[in-house]
């Protein structure tokens, strides 16, 4: 009996899920294309009918992560990237920052798990972790309020509280420096957008077209 028609591309996702939560757990060093193709209960001689490299697999897991876990984790917190609500990035914040989050080794962002990994690798597993920032912080520029240079600002610095306070609470979890470190992170998010938002000048420039959303 053939396969069906998707069979290549279902396993390749099988694989992709089962790359991106060892990575999670492990850090790319420490994982094998073997472990891999275990865990997604495949044999190695498969691997390179769908990746030529563990790097390139590496890149294509961390950009899956958009459309995949990421996905459903933005639907089970009732954040629409695309809604031009400040909710929407008040929500992104809440989840970033949560214990939930915190806890949730095998489904956390790649811009947390990855960011040590990323810094050692090579071009393209690099270009696929400036996407997902850039995704991030196109996700609260279209829901902040304000002039389009002030959005992009607080977008930026909304970004980098995010991943930089997990990565932090991420490295000493189960301390109480920790716990301060997501609660301050909050904060200084909150204060954010609480600030009065500035009136663009009349003949304002457009912002540019964001790349992605996450």
């Amino acid at each position: 009996m053939p396969y069906p028609k998707d069979h290549k591309a279902k396993t390749r996702e099988r694989i992709l899920e089962a790359a991106r939560v060892l990575f999670n757990r492990h850090g790319y060093d420490r994982v094998t294309i073997d472990q891999i193709m275990a865990a997604a209960n495949l044999t190695r001689g498969g691997f390179y009918a769908h990746f030529s490299s563990k790097e390139e697999l590496f890149a294509d897991a961390m950009i899956g992560f958009l459309e995949g876990r990421g996905a459903r984790w933005r639907e089970e917190e009732k954040v629409d990237p695309t809604a031009c609500q400040l909710v929407m990035a008040q929500r992104m914040v809440d989840a970033y920052l949560s214990r939930r989050h915190l806890a949730d080794r095998d489904g956390q962002c790649p811009l947390i798990a990855y960011a040590t990994d990323v810094a050692n690798a090579g071009p393209r597993v690099r270009d696929s972790y400036r996407h997902l920032v850039e995704a991030m912080t196109w996700l609260f520029e279209m829901n902040l309020e304000g002039d389009p240079t002030e959005r992009r600002s607080q977008a930026l610095s909304l970004t980098a509280l995010c991943v930089g306070g997990m990565i932090l609470a991420r490295a000493i979890p189960e301390t109480a420096i920790a716990e301060e470190v997501l609660d301050a992170a909050h904060a200084a998010a909150t204060n954010i957008w609480s600030r009065p938002a500035r009136v663009a000048p009349t003949g304002y420039p457009g912002r540019r077209q964001p790349h992605a959303e996450v």
